[in-house]
């Protein structure tokens, strides 16, 4: 039997000037890709050029957290932006980052999008068109990590984009495995146990419980914890600790 290979994510570099959201230096230390926000839903050139540093001293692979424009909503208020100007935004965002990446030795990795745009490219072809078209107007063949079935990742992969699928440990799902919605009640899971028992499912058996108890089949090569939940540092050494005591191989995915 093989052995089973998982990658840790985090969302990083989510501070703006004074304020602070995630303990970024501490969570480096954690996990082995870094998705780092890129100024449009939080972060700045000082944050984004620290976290670039930190990320290539530790070995952990540095992704582009693209958004919305709505640094006020930090990106998870739905918005309509036309396709164009979307693919526009990506693209800087990107190029944004691979400034900072190069100057601390690196590149950038891989592109997710972040909070009400990473939810709407699981369905709306047009927004998922226009981010994959972002990735390529950046002049990068970067792989795109998002939902499993979303349309985010068959638009990049008949654009000729590696794709990665990714799963959340601390999210519920519904049925369709969708994320439910942060406005529902119980959609962030932030009991420790819990997310440790079903952050080793997802890598174990590829699966997970909807909120009805269904097992709901996401298949996933990255898992993400979320940086700005209330202990989210010790969470996070925390599965990554039993994930490795069972065997499981974390590293990164590119």
């Amino acid at each position: 039997m093989s052995q089973v290979v998982i990658d840790l994510n985090a969302d990083l570099g989510e501070g703006f000037g004074r304020w602070r959201l995630t303990d970024d230096e501490q969570l480096l230390s954690v996990v082995t890709s870094a998705n780092v926000a890129c100024g449009f839903h939080a972060g700045d050139a000082s944050t984004m050029r620290k976290v670039c540093e930190l990320a290539a001293e530790r070995g952990v692979r540095i992704g582009a957290q693209v958004s919305y424009r709505d640094l006020a909503g930090f990106g998870r208020r739905a918005m309509d932006v036309p396709a164009d100007e979307l693919s526009a935004e990506v693209a800087y965002q990107i190029g944004a980052l691979e400034v900072f990446a190069r100057a601390a030795g690196t590149r950038v990795a891989y592109v997710k999008p972040h909070g009400a745009l990473y939810n709407r490219v699981v369905r709306d072809e047009e927004q998922a068109r226009a981010v994959v078209d972002g990735v390529l107007l950046a002049g990068v063949d970067l792989p795109l990590l998002g939902l499993p079935g979303s349309r985010l990742l068959d638009v990049a992969g008949k654009a000729g984009l590696p794709t990665v699928t990714e799963a959340f440990a601390d999210r519920a799902y519904t049925d369709e495995g969708t994320l439910v919605p942060r406005a529902r009640a119980g959609a962030v899971i932030t009991e420790s146990d819990e997310v440790v028992t079903r952050s080793l499912d997802l890598a174990r058996s590829g699966s997970v419980a909807s909120v009805t108890g269904r097992r709901v089949d996401v298949g996933a090569r990255s898992l993400c914890l979320h940086g700005d939940t209330p202990g989210a540092v010790a969470l996070a050494r925390e599965v990554r600790a039993r994930l490795e005591a069972d065997g499981v191989d974390v590293r990164a995915f590119v």
